[in-house]
């Protein structure tokens, strides 16, 4: 990924995405018939439960290409995208939390997909508290990637809970096509977008200071070496 956006003035493309996205959230598409400007939250609560779909997943393959070639590289690609999902996944918790106040009239409720969304946001919370129990790489990023392989089992239990089992949770996207009015689907989508590019680019930019925290580990401990204790 950090090859293919070597050249940093993409970014400038997530603006013009991002403002559209507020603009269309906000202005142009009309309040709900029954929670009125309450629903506006459920733009971006759609985009960022998108975002922590693709995070987890750059999370679980890139944890499995470490186990099989072993490749540092692999790891850092899977802590990198594991610290952004779990932060997505805390906007996507406090969204759905100001969203069911005006919807439900409760703050929370152990619904299933709330409590799956729990529970995958405490799994990566134990994935991220793990990499910090280890200064040995190897041992680390092996734990780790265990414990994201593991923890990914959760993702599409979150995604199917709503249709499984009783929930209140609406089913926005069906095998019918997506229950909103156009525009606020067009709204959706367009959030979406602006959301996955805002990942995009924090992969990049994490990515880069990771490796560059494992050049300055590798010079401390050259210079360790050298030097004795």
């Amino acid at each position: 990924m950090a090859k293919i956006f070597r050249h940093d003035g993409w970014y400038w493309l997530l603006l013009p995405t991002m403002l559209l996205a507020l603009y269309m959230d906000f202005i142009w598409t009309p309040d709900d018939r029954v929670l009125g400007a309450s629903q506006r939250i459920f733009y971006f609560h759609m985009g960022a439960a998108l975002v922590v779909a693709l995070a987890f997943s750059v999370t679980a393959a890139a944890s499995a290409g470490y186990l099989l070639t072993r490749n540092l590289a692999w790891d850092v690609w899977a802590a990198a995208s594991a610290e952004i999902g779990t932060v997505f996944t805390s906007m996507v918790m406090l969204s759905g939390t100001l969203w069911g106040r005006a919807a439900w009239g409760v703050w929370w409720t152990w619904d299933p997909r709330l409590t799956a969304t729990l529970i995958l946001w405490v799994l990566f919370a134990g994935y991220l508290l793990l990499r910090e129990s280890s200064d040995n790489p190897a041992r680390r990023a092996a734990y780790s990637a265990v414990l994201a392989l593991v923890a990914f089992a959760d993702v599409p239990v979150d995604y199917m809970a709503i249709r499984w089992w009783h929930s209140i949770h609406p089913v926005v996207i069906t095998a019918h096509g997506v229950n909103m009015d156009p525009r606020m689907a067009d709204a959706m989508v367009v959030s979406m977008i602006a959301l996955t590019g805002l990942f995009l680019a924090w992969m990049v930019i994490r990515i880069r200071f990771l490796h560059a925290e494992m050049g300055i580990a590798a010079v401390k401990n050259a210079v360790r070496t050298r030097t004795g204790p």
